[in-house]
């Protein structure tokens, strides 16, 4: 998915989405986090070659990290990196958040994915959602509704 502009100058907006997150989980609650990232790998964000489809977050020793997102590397970039683009990425947030989420992952089984890469004031940051799975018949009624959503939509423009 290639980078969508901003009217408030470079530096902004939306770098990859993760759509499958949505259809697979329900949201209870977003973060914003911050990500240790390489240089090669900021000129691949700019550039919007990331996906963060299969990815998600892992909470190990007090400290989220990103796996499984896909950032490809630039055949311009560094030649003397080696680049791994599935490499694990550290998140960075605050201890509060931290220690939040892990009580929620542990204790209540919640899981972490990513939904969202974006820029904010020239920094790249990931939303990442608290969310607990759909089963099959939840995503079932998901698409009723969305289907149902589109027809009144359709059928109100013709009336």
């Amino acid at each position: 998915m290639a980078a969508k502009k901003n009217k408030d100058g470079p530096g902004t907006g939306t770098i990859a989405l993760n759509r499958q997150a949505t259809h697979d989980y329900f949201i209870e609650e977003r973060f914003e986090a911050g990500l240790v990232l390489l240089g090669w790998e900021i000129k691949s964000l700019r550039a919007g070659r990331v996906q963060l489809k299969e990815s998600y977050v892992v909470l190990k020793s007090g400290e989220a990290w990103l796996l499984g997102s896909h950032v490809s590397p630039l055949t311009s970039a560094s030649t003397h990196v080696i680049p791994d683009p599935v490499r694990t990425r550290k998140l960075l947030l605050h201890r509060g958040e931290l220690s939040r989420l892990i009580g929620h992952v542990e204790r209540k089984g919640y899981t972490l994915v990513p939904l969202a890469l974006y820029w904010k004031k020239g920094r790249a940051k990931l939303e990442i959602g608290l969310a607990k799975g759909k089963k099959m018949h939840d995503k079932r009624a998901a698409e009723k509704d969305r289907d149902w959503e589109r027809e009144r939509q359709r059928v109100m423009k013709q009336g």
